[in-house]
C-alpha cells in the first residue's frame, strides 16, 4: 500500500526534475486528441503537472516496461468538468520525466488520499 509520504516524495522529486530537464510527452492518440477536445495548446498540460498534489493521486507505483522511464504514477485533475487520467514517470536519469497519458478519464479514479 503506497503512503501519503510516498506520493509527496515522488511528487516533490518529479516537480524539480520537471523544471531542469522538462518533459516529455509519448505520442499517443487519446493523448493529442485530449489536447483538441480541450482546446489547450501543449503548454498547459505542463502547468498542470506542475500542480499536482498529493490528493490528486489515483495509484501507483506501477511497473513500466515500454519507454524505460521508471515506475509509472497515476493522478486525476478535475478540469472544465472533465476528469483527466494523468499517468507520469521519472524517466531516465539526466533526462526529461515522462508524461504517457493525459486524456479523459476512461472510468472513474479513485482518490486514496483526497478527503470527501
Amino acid at each position: 500500500m503506497t503512503k501519503q509520504s510516498d506520493v509527496e516524495q515522488f511528487l516533490n522529486q518529479f516537480k524539480i526534475k520537471l523544471k531542469v530537464f522538462d518533459v516529455v510527452y509519448i505520442g499517443r492518440d487519446k493523448n493529442a486528441q485530449a489536447l483538441l477536445d480541450m482546446e489547450w495548446v501543449p503548454a498547459a498540460r505542463t502547468k498542470i503537472l506542475e500542480n499536482l498534489e498529493t490528493d490528486d493521486y489515483s495509484e501507483g507505483p506501477l511497473e513500466e516496461t515500454i519507454h524505460g522511464a521508471g515506475n509509472m504514477w497515476v493522478f486525476g485533475k478535475k478540469i472544465s468538468g472533465s476528469e483527466i487520467y494523468i499517468k507520469i514517470a521519472m524517466g531516465q536519469q539526466n533526462n526529461s520525466v515522462i508524461c504517457i497519458s493525459f486524456h479523459k478519464a476512461e472510468q472513474p479514479l479513485k482518490y486514496p488520499f483526497k478527503e470527501s
